[in-house]
């Protein structure tokens, strides 16, 4: 379906985001004439996914939204989906039938659905046939879009679908709501070209597309302005940005450009694909101050027959090259990686390979997946002989073997001081947390005052996969 749900007179076409933003409050107003309606926003998936949120939020406030915790408390339940893996896909629509008797109990809910799984056909079809209650579907192309149709669902009263692709355009300008002002998500390019055969994202994110330097520069300019004292740039492979830009810009360029800004922050950023890693970027890494020494580089494979297969445009020894030349350049730099066990066709000896590469290449952490079929994808259609039960064997070898890296790793950390930004108070422990540079999280003792603002840590407690420490002066 291509918006073939949609209702209402076409008259509509010409009004701006703005003005369908006061329809809708003008709509709200009446409605609820003695409160304020109230918005539950529930996101999946990766920080592509929790920044558009955060547009959905800013734009929902346009419309005259406030926010709750609990969707029973709300008005508008929305869920922003994710589609890399099936385990994601099944949350999404236990929790959507889980709002079904929730909807009986409060009959005005508006259920909305977004994101990448939306974006997928077979999915639309199954949220029209089997999930009457939801109201409103839209695409990753269509998040500008929301105050229209949310018009369109309170004028009419009808559902409404708008899952078509967008024309390549970027929107600028759409208002954000950050949970937390000193941490903050600034997207810098959407879509992706590289069509890795497993992965569904270019099919549900589109080709890619940077956004204009000035733009980027700008909004870091308000954020920055705005107190965010940690910024992670994102893509889904941030070093293509700019090669289809009319000016001459890539990724280490605009890094520069960053890190000149004024002010106290840190600048992270994800995701790398190591065929397009350069030592250009290497270098930029290690001479730009404020650019955290972390480097995100899922590598997927130690096979070069499944990497080839995979269609990841590299090989494992380029993959070992580049770490050791960023090694080179920033000897502290901490590396973490994705992997995918059980790809079709892969024999328990090509498995061991990638089991070698982790050893070489000695990880600070590893995501770690069992493959998952995604439909539409050139692998959803090759041979997989290999059981999920030996699939499962071979993932508890690799997650084994990480461990005892990353605690080793980890024990060369004792009494080492960091200087991290205080992000919030860990409930479960009762101490502050934070992150190195490297993006390891650390625990310490601390009056919540603190949080939002830089302090030096010194590591008391290594433990595999996080650190303890106490506040210290800096060194």
């Amino acid at each position: 379906m291509k918006s073939g749900k949609v209702q209402g007179s076409q008259r509509l076409e010409n009004k701006s985001r703005e003005e369908f933003a006061e329809m809708v409050h003008a709509i709200l107003s009446a409605r609820f004439p003695e409160r304020i309606p109230q918005a539950f926003v529930h996101t999946y998936g990766c920080q592509g996914n929790v920044a558009d949120s955060e547009r959905i939020k800013g734009l929902l406030v346009q419309m005259g939204y406030a926010f709750c915790d609990r969707p029973e408390d709300a008005d508008l339940v929305l869920f922003n989906t994710c589609a890399v893996r099936e385990h994601a896909e099944d949350r999404v629509f236990g929790n959507v039938g889980a709002l079904k008797p929730i909807k009986a109990a409060r009959p005005g809910m508006i259920i909305a659905l977004c994101g990448c799984m939306m974006q997928q056909a077979h999915v639309e079809e199954r949220i029209s046939k089997s999930f009457p209650y939801v109201n409103l579907v839209f695409g990753t192309f269509a998040v500008q879009k929301l105050p229209e149709l949310l018009f369109r669902v309170l004028s009419g009263g009808k559902r409404v679908f708008e899952t078509g692709e967008g024309g390549g355009e970027i929107t600028e300008g759409l208002p954000t709501v950050q949970d937390r002002p000193f941490k903050v998500w600034l997207p810098v390019m959407y879509g992706c070209d590289n069509f890795c055969s497993y992965c569904v994202v270019p099919y549900v994110r589109g080709r890619e597309r940077s956004r204009m330097p000035e733009e980027i520069l700008k909004e870091a300019e308000a954020l920055i302005a705005n107190g965010a004292k940690d910024i992670t740039l994102l893509g889904q492979n941030v070093n293509s940005y700019g090669k289809n830009l009319p000016v001459d810009m890539n990724f280490a360029k605009l890094l520069r450009q960053i890190n000149a800004l004024p002010g106290d922050f840190l600048i992270r950023f994800m995701t790398s694909h190591p065929k397009d890693c350069s030592e250009e970027l290497l270098d930029t890494m290690a001479g730009c101050e404020k650019v955290s020494k972390h480097l995100h580089l899922p590598f997927q494979a130690g096979s070069d027959r499944v990497l080839d297969e995979m269609n990841r445009g590299y090989t494992k020894e380029q993959y070992l090259r580049l770490l050791r030349y960023a090694r080179k350049v920033m000897p502290d730099m901490s590396v973490t990686s994705d992997v995918i066990v059980g790809f079709p066709g892969e024999s328990y000896e090509e498995f061991q390979e990638t089991l070698a590469l982790v050893r070489e290449a000695q990880f600070t952490s590893l995501f770690t997946f069992i493959y998952s079929k995604r439909s539409g994808t050139v692998a959803a259609d090759l041979p997989d002989p290999v059981p999920y039960s030996e699939k499962s064997s071979w993932f508890s070898e690799l997650t084994a073997l990480q461990e005892d890296i990353a605690g080793a790793r980890t024990a060369k950390l004792l009494d080492s001081v960091h200087r991290v930004l205080v992000e919030e108070r860990d409930e479960s422990k009762g101490l502050l947390m934070g992150r190195t540079s490297g993006n390891i999280s650390i625990l310490f003792d601390g009056s919540d005052s603190l949080i939002g603002g830089f302090v030096f840590v010194r590591v008391t407690e290594p433990k595999t996969w996080v650190l303890y420490g106490e506040l210290c002066e800096a060194e």
